[in-house]
């Protein structure tokens, strides 16, 4: 059976966890939501909003760097608003 449960433990400074669950969690980081939520097939996506009006595009880095450690970095890329297109969908091969 799968799910789109996502258990989470928060932990306090001092160590004290809180264990809840939840559909979707969200981090503002930077000033940017970074969501996370499962897909119901044994994945986890994370994305971040893009608000109406913005010009800049966030980039996730995902990098290695151990065992069982990886870095995440938010990166901002300036949107090409002169050449947005209405019509556009976005798909795979349009690297939105």
């Amino acid at each position: 059976m799968t799910t789109d449960t996502l258990k989470l433990i928060l932990e306090d400074t001092d160590g004290t966890q809180l264990e809840t669950s939840c559909t979707r969690v969200a981090v503002v980081w930077q000033g940017k939501e970074i969501w996370i939520q499962h897909d119901g097939r044994g994945q986890l996506l994370i994305g971040v909003d893009v608000e109406e009006g913005d010009a800049e595009y966030a980039n996730l880095l995902v990098r290695p760097l151990a065992t069982n450690l990886m870095s995440l970095q938010l990166e901002m890329e300036p949107a090409d608003v002169e050449g947005d297109d209405d019509d556009h969908v976005h798909g795979p091969g349009c690297n939105h």
